[in-house]
């Protein structure tokens, strides 16, 4: 009989707190199991490589991934922001590459359970392996025994809708099969946005993204309409931190995006909660539960942030917060109806440990529904989680991390007040001297793990 000690611990998702888990795993001399549903590294980031991060170079590398990566002739890029397609192919991919065999492809993990224990059982529950299920891209299944399972799943695949009430707006769905609905931050150019009237929906800093980048088509092709709508009784802290941001590309993103307000290339719709989005000859009207009806949209974008998939943890006993869907030792620190200026503190072991033993959720998916995750952040995590699986209580209690200020103020805003007149707490005061270059494609995101960002709009 195999002791549950000799088993691999499984990572689900081969994204980049995933790969980095396994780096450190090899280096505490733990063998390492990493289940990926895509068909290659880090299949997420890839749905948006055109989209340029704002966390530079430096802040976008494991420790243990580039050791791990040094013997193979790598050299870490030392400066500038990436793309998610630059990330993916200087940096994740070689990961990938480096550990080889221990990551599989097209296997897709549909539960994870201890072994003959279901939910309810309580009798020698702990002494039981990890048992994963996992569909196989031959359309095969296999349960793969585990040691510990650190979910580093994420949240991409499952983003949150356009209706103010957390479910599909009415007609939702029929929009995005008539190509007018996207989900996630499209390749905007002037090809596909210029004359046209394109819908914004969010108000984090995946919409700031996209209302740059269309605030730079509407510039050059002034029939090209924009209208951004913003569940908030005002802009409020929308444009973020400003010049007090201690990530600038990411300030710098937000001055942008207030730049264009304030030249009326965009126009702000406030205190709209969108019920239904009707598809017509047209196209989509976007209507909100007091009535308001926009003008038919040849796009809309919705931005609205994304949720984590819980469904595959079902049989696992958790502490998640009620609200955010986080791990709940972590959730004040997180939770967007809470944050002022200042930083989230690093997160590990301790915060992200489950009433189930050897069970971490990592990554962007440890946020649950809040905004602002870091790749820092999910290094830091992980480094801390495997750690605490070898055994070592000193290292997974050690903080390695300084965070930077996260440029998010005041959390949501006030829901129903008039913030018209606001600006952000961090910003500046008075005119921001900041323009947006005629046919500009300034795609800056705010995640070093995936472009989630826009949760309380």
């Amino acid at each position: 009989m195999v002791s549950a000690m000799e088993h691999p611990v499984v990572v689900v998702g081969a994204g980049p707190q995933g790969l980095a888990a396994a780096a450190h795993l090899l280096e505490r001399g733990l063998e390492p199991l990493v289940l990926e549903k895509g068909e290659g590294p880090a299949a997420a980031v890839a749905e948006w490589a055109h989209v340029r991060l704002f966390s530079a170079w430096p802040e976008l590398v494991d420790t243990a991934a580039a050791r791990l990566l040094a013997p193979t002739g790598w050299v870490a890029p030392a400066s500038g922001y990436p793309t998610g397609g630059e990330w993916m192919s200087e940096y994740l991919a070689p990961l990938a590459a480096a550990l080889g065999e221990r990551v599989r492809y097209g296997a897709r993990v549909t539960g994870v359970a201890r072994k003959g224990r279901d939910l309810v059982v309580d009798a020698g529950r702990a002494e039981q392996p990890f048992v994963v299920h996992v569909a196989l891209a031959d359309g095969t299944e296999q349960r793969i025994e585990a040691r510990a399972v650190i979910d580093a799943s994420g949240t991409w695949g499952t983003p949150s809708p356009a209706g103010a009430d957390g479910l599909p707006a009415l007609g939702e769905a029929a929009a995005v099969e008539a190509n007018l609905v996207t989900h996630r931050i499209p390749d905007i150019d002037a090809a596909t946005a210029a004359d046209r009237h394109t819908v914004v929906v969010g108000n984090g800093h995946s919409a700031l993204t996209a209302i740059v980048a269309l605030a730079g088509i509407a510039e050059a092709h002034p029939e090209t309409t924009v209208t951004w709508v913003l569940r908030r009784g005002g802009i409020g802290d929308t444009f973020g931190g400003g010049d007090a941001d201690a990530l600038p590309a990411r300030g710098a993103l937000g001055l942008r995006a207030k730049a264009a307000v304030d030249a009326g290339r965009i126009r702000v719709v406030t205190g709209f909660r969108t019920a239904a989005i009707e598809t017509t000859p047209a196209g989509a009207v976007v209507t909100a539960e007091d009535g308001r009806a926009l003008d038919p949209a040849d796009h809309v974008i919705v931005l609205t942030g994304f949720r984590p998939d819980l469904s595959i943890l079902s049989e696992l006993r958790l502490d998640l917060d009620p609200r955010l869907q986080a791990p709940s030792r972590i959730a004040a620190e997180v939770d967007p109806n809470l944050h002022s200026c200042g930083t989230v503190r690093a997160t590990g072991a301790a915060d992200l440990a489950q009433p189930e033993p050897d069970l971490y959720i990592v990554g962007a998916k440890s946020y649950g529904r809040a905004p602002t995750f870091l790749a820092l952040t999910g290094y830091e995590q992980v480094r801390s989680v495997v750690a605490a699986i070898a055994g070592d209580s000193a290292a997974a209690a050690r903080i390695e991390l300084t965070l930077p200020e996260t440029g998010v103020c005041g959390g949501a805003g006030l829901f129903d007040g008039d913030e018209s007149g606001a600006g952000g707490c961090c910003a500046p005061a008075g005119p921001v001297p900041v323009g947006v270059p005629a046919g500009a494609r300034p795609q800056f995101i705010q995640l070093g793990a995936t472009p989630a960002a826009a949760q309380s709009c």
